[in-house]
């Protein structure tokens, strides 16, 4: 365990101790309500860090370097964006992966545009946004957003 999660994991039960005091109802009910939302999240945090597992023994960082590496240049912020546009999962899994692309190698920028598409473009849910709110508004809104997002990767470039 890292130091930073054992710190949360102090803090957590510190804070837990300290409203036992002075509810302990509500705070079983906390506890219990915290017990389902892990037995609803488990099995998808199993499945993305299985298949990051896959990914990092299977994905040669070789190839990582190639596509998302600093050499690749602009390249590199596309394909991360791309990447990162069609993925699915909640965000918090996005940095998991986002940390394996760095240690094989990936470009500090393009893995900025991977999370940031990660968590605002959304192509496999383009049609629900395109039914809800217009093909014109829902392809305006990803357009842009992912040349914010590549704007952000240029400068998270400037500032590594």
């Amino acid at each position: 365990m890292t130091s930073i999660g054992l710190f949360y994991l102090v803090l957590v039960a510190a804070l837990y101790a300290f409203f036992y005091r002075r509810s302990a109802e509500r705070t079983v009910q906390s506890l219990r309500t915290a017990g389902k939302a892990l037995q609803t999240m488990a099995p998808l945090f199993v499945g993305i860090f299985g298949l990051i597992g896959l990914f990092e023994v299977f994905v040669p960082p070789q190839l990582i370097e190639r596509w998302l590496g600093a050499t690749s240049g602009f390249t590199s912020l596309l394909i991360g964006g791309a990447i990162g546009a069609v993925a699915l999962g909640p965000p918090a899994a996005a940095f998991p992966l986002a940390g394996s692309f760095l240690q094989a190698g990936a470009w500090p920028p393009a893995v900025a545009t991977f999370i940031v598409c990660w968590v605002s473009v959304g192509v496999v849910s383009l049609p629900v946004e395109a039914h809800v709110f217009g093909w014109r508004f829902a392809l305006a809104r990803n357009s842009i957003t992912f040349v914010v997002a590549l704007l952000i990767g240029l400068i998270v470039g400037s500032l590594a």
